[in-house]
C-alpha cells in the first residue's frame, strides 16, 4: 500500500476522525420490503452509505442452458450509482470494481441459499449503491441477506458482514471512508449468524497474526450487532407497519 496512507492523522486524542472510538460502529438503519415490485427487498442506511436491494425469483432460468437440474442458479448485480461518490466510481455503466463485488457477493450467498429446492430456476439478487462512504461490500451483504428472507428464499443461516482494518496503529471495526482510504490495512469480514462461519474474507495491507485474531473478535462482535438490527427489520416488516414509516 501507499506510504502516503500513514500521512493523514485517523486518531486523535484516542477517538477517530469521526468521533467514534476504535471497536464502535457507525450509525445503522434496515428496513424491508421497500419495494413494490420485487420478491423481496431492503434498504440500508449505514453511515453515509445508502444502498437498495431487490431480490427476483426463484423463477425461469434465462438462458436456458444456464440452467441446472439440480439447484438454482445464483445472480448477481452489483452497481454503483454515477451520483454516488464524487471519486472514482462517478461514472454509468458496470466496472471492473462492480464485477468482482458482484461475483464476490454471489459466492456468499452461494453457500448460503438451500438452492436445491429449485432446480432448473434462477434467483437475481440486484444491489445499488445510491451513496457512499467506505464499506458498501459488507452494507451491500447486509442488505442482500435481509432481501432475500423478505422474499421467503430458504437460507442455512442469516449473515452479516462489517470491515475491520488498521489505521493510525489502532485496530479499528467498521472503517469509514478516510480509514478505509488512507489506513493502514482493511478486511472486509461476512459470518454466518449461528455457527459463525466465515463466508467472506479480503484484505488489503497488512496485518500481525495477533492483529488477524483481534480483527475477527472485532468482527463477530460487530456482526452480532448487525444481525439483532437485521432480524428486527424483518420482524416489522411483517408486523405490518413498515410502509407508514418507510421514507428514502
Amino acid at each position: 500500500m501507499s506510504s502516503e496512507k500513514t500521512e493523514v492523522q485517523l486518531i486523535i486524542d484516542g477517538k477517530r476522525v469521526d468521533g467514534r472510538s476504535p471497536d464502535d460502529m457507525r450509525n445503522i438503519r434496515v428496513e424491508a420490503g421497500v419495494l413494490g415490485e420485487a420478491d423481496g427487498s431492503s434498504y440500508v442506511e449505514w453511515g453515509g452509505n445508502k444502498i437498495t436491494c431487490g431480490v427476483y425469483g426463484p423463477r425461469e432460468c434465462i438462458p436456458k442452458h444456464d440452467s441446472s437440474p439440480y439447484h438454482s442458479i445464483v445472480k448477481c448485480r452489483y452497481m454503483m450509482s454515477p451520483f454516488a461518490s464524487s471519486e472514482e466510481h462517478s461514472r454509468s455503466g458496470p466496472s471492473r470494481r462492480s464485477t468482482e463485488l458482484s461475483k464476490v457477493i454471489r459466492e456468499v450467498f452461494e453457500n448460503l441459499i438451500i438452492s436445491e429446492k429449485f432446480p432448473n430456476t434462477q434467483i437475481d439478487i440486484y444491489i445499488d449503491v445510491l451513496q457512499a462512504e467506505g464499506g458498501t461490500r459488507t452494507a451491500s451483504v447486509t442488505a442482500a441477506a435481509v432481501a432475500l428472507a423478505n422474499a421467503g428464499i430458504p437460507m442455512k443461516d442469516m449473515v452479516s458482514a462489517v470491515a475491520v482494518g488498521k489505521a493510525g496503529g489502532v485496530m479499528l471495526l467498521d472503517l469509514g471512508k478516510f480509514e478505509d482510504n488512507f489506513g493502514q490495512s482493511d478486511m472486509p469480514i461476512a459470518l454466518s449468524a449461528r455457527d459463525k462461519k466465515i463466508l467472506l474474507l479480503q484484505m488489503d495491507g497488512m496485518l500481525t497474526k495477533e492483529e488477524i485474531e483481534k480483527a475477527l473478535d472485532m468482527a463477530e462482535a460487530g456482526c452480532v450487532e448487525l444481525h439483532q438490527v437485521q432480524a428486527d427489520a424483518l420482524r416489522r416488516f411483517y408486523e405490518g407497519g413498515e410502509k407508514e414509516s418507510f421514507r428514502f
